[in-house]
């Protein structure tokens, strides 16, 4: 028996070494205060307004500790928060809307690191400082109003068809239509059945009343739950941009909860206005004899007309009039035209809409119509020399489509460029306003200094129970008690490793993750040490005695570590938030802690006493 590893193990193991010490080195290098600034269509600004931006904080007094363009957007940075907040208040109003500026944490990692895509890992909210909103939304509100445009719509397509009924009531997640005779009632059901075809109908008699029920499936119902969720969902996220967030956290929790967390904000007030604002659509047609418009934005046109900013730039010509507004439109579905194969959106408009869209268009085939996306907002303006908050109301043309033929409750949009962009407008058509009431059924702040307080104590813990497990190694197992402490500090490297390459997110949580996996690593040292000195108490050779404690404690490692990945992974799949950073951290640790404390001290055991004969082992 000679214990030695082949030199491809070894070659494993030095290479998990030095991939996992290099990622793990941008997290030494720390972050600065900066600021992230981008255009809305998502590009840095140009050359020109980034020296006016320089030119600003110097007329200010703000010193810049750098500036540059990266990954399409322009970084500034700064010496601390302070800075970085006034230049942010500053910048913020100097470029108005059409800029994006949010506070960010800009790490400081040398080029030679970010060409190999070595960053450092996130540092969660209970770390880094910010807002926490835990949001309700009201999805038996979403349903009701959904049957209320059924009862609507019942009431107006009946009218129209000359087919007289005696009440149109709602009743849960049905509509009843009551009818004088059943002949009528028959007509009745042949005319919705073919325009609601998600419902089922049922027909009876009551009191003398035939009855026709219109009935919304249960899985239509989820759909539509579902549906009002991912709508609030994609509302917030675009309102969270106004408030200039880098990396926000927008997620659904369960079945009707949305978190949204903002790292960096403190001002809860303005993060509840803005999310708490209202957005709607409008459909308005295009002026055709100034289409396209070349004419300046401030250029007065005909009293029935008025000039609308493109979301892309440019500006358009629209008719004041509304064909119709957001409120009509009961759904809206990314897909791909079957003719072309281009990319599209198909809308859907309740009864009373489609009636009101087939009218305009009848008489507007060929003309353009325009999208426009109108969101009442709160902003920060400088007012005599003070920073005040003022509600405004934004108005921007999202959409400019030709009317092929006349349009009805269903309707495409097409001459989109790619299916992203279809993507993205059918959520925004379906996000123009919350799709139900939310209310904010938990809030917390946390400050950065307490953020910074977190980073302290954990980095604290880990180092207490790291140097207290180092010492106790080493004193009781002596020379094999070093090997784990060897291994021990680079499944600490591996850790961190991991996390920078997955970009996960630090929190507290995670970091009692990897305290509670520094005690965990040593346990399979201690069977594997335990085991060898059982075998020299009887008899055994050293070199037997060291492949007999590798050997036998194995499949006991294995069982230990398999049952707790067991619960770390059902920890990770059914917690939510600060469970699964515990989850995803003790996970990450168990395989790293495997590799080094069992194949990391052989390899150095196999070094030091593999091969010599009659050596007596320190342990």
């Amino acid at each position: 028996m000679t214990n030695r590893y082949p030199l491809w193990k070894y070659l494993i193991i030095a290479v998990a070494l030095v991939v996992g010490l290099l990622y793990a080195l941008p997290n030494l290098y720390g972050e600065d205060p900066a600021l992230q600034i981008t255009t809305n269509q998502g590009d840095a600004p140009s050359a020109p307004v980034r020296q006016q931006i320089l030119d600003l904080l110097a007329d200010e007094g703000i010193a810049a500790k750098g500036s540059g363009v990266r990954d399409n957007h322009l970084l500034v940075r700064f010496h601390d928060t302070e800075a970085q907040l006034k230049a942010a208040n500053q910048v913020g109003l100097a470029l108005g809307r059409q800029y994006t500026v949010a506070l960010n944490l800009a790490p400081t990692t040398p080029a030679w690191l970010r060409a190999i895509n070595a960053q450092p890992m996130y540092l969660g909210l209970d770390l880094r400082g910010g807002v926490h909103f835990l949001m309700e939304v009201d999805t038996q509100a979403a349903i009701k109003q959904a049957m209320e445009r059924y009862v609507n719509a019942f009431r107006t397509q009946l009218r129209e068809e000359r087919i007289r009924y005696s009440e149109v009531a709602l009743n849960g997640h049905s509509v009843q239509v009551a009818f004088k005779q059943a002949p009528v009632r028959e007509a009745a059901f042949q005319a919705l059945r073919n325009e609601y075809p998600e419902l089922t109908f049922s027909a009876d008699e009551h009191d003398g009343k035939f009855q026709l029920t219109a009935l919304l499936p249960q899985g239509e119902v989820q759909e539509i739950e579902n549906l009002a969720v991912q709508q609030n969902i994609t509302t917030l996220r675009n309102r969270v941009n106004e408030l200039g967030v880098a990396e926000p956290v927008i997620q659904r929790q369960g079945g009707d909860h949305i978190v949204v967390e903002l790292p960096g904000v403190q001002d809860t007030a303005r993060a509840k206005d803005i999310l708490g604002a209202t957005a709607t659509l409008e459909f308005h047609l295009v002026n055709m004899s100034h289409f396209p418009y070349e004419g300046e934005p401030n250029q007065p046109v005909a009293p029935d007309d008025k000039v609308y900013p493109e979301r892309d730039g440019g500006y358009v010509l629209l008719k004041r009039d509304t064909i119709l507004t957001g409120e009509f439109i009961t759904d809206a579905q990314a897909g791909f035209d079957q003719q072309t194969g281009g990319p599209e959106v198909t809308i859907r408009l309740n009864g009373a809409g489609g009636k009101m869209m087939n009218r305009f268009t009848s008489e507007h085939v060929k003309d353009y119509m325009a999208v426009v996306f109108i969101e009442n907002q709160t902003q920060t303006r400088k007012v005599n020399g003070e920073l005040k908050r003022i509600r405004s109301r934004s108005e921007e043309v999202i959409n400019v489509a030709q009317i092929q033929e006349p349009l009805g409750s269903r309707f495409r949009i097409t001459g989109l460029d790619n299916p992203r962009e279809s993507h993205n407008l059918a959520l925004l058509l379906r996000a123009g306003s919350l799709a139900a009431p939310i209310s904010i059924v938990e809030e917390r702040t946390i400050g950065p200094s307490l953020g910074q307080h977190n980073i302290d104590q954990g980095f604290l813990a880990v180092s207490i129970g790291f140097a207290l497990v180092v010492l106790f190694m080493a004193l009781y197992y002596r020379i094999f008690g070093l090997f784990a402490d060897a291994a021990l500090f680079a499944n600490l490297i591996l850790i961190i490793a991991v996390l920078s390459m997955l970009q996960a997110t630090l929190t507290l949580p995670g970091i009692a993750g990897i305290v509670l996996t520094v005690g965990m690593a040593v346990d399979a040292n201690v069977l594997i040490f335990e085991r060898i000195r059982e075998e020299l108490h009887a008899g055994a050779t050293p070199q037997t005695a060291i492949n007999a404690g590798y050997a036998k404690a194995l499949s006991t490692i294995t069982d230990a570590n398999v049952t707790t990945l067991i619960a770390a992974l059902a920890l990770f799949a059914f917690g939510t938030g600060p469970v699964k950073g515990f989850a995803v951290t003790l996970c990450i640790g168990i395989v790293t802690s495997m590799f080094t404390a069992i194949m990391g001290t052989r390899a150095l055991a196999n070094l030091v006493y593999g091969g010599r004969r009659g050596v007596r082992l320190a342990i």
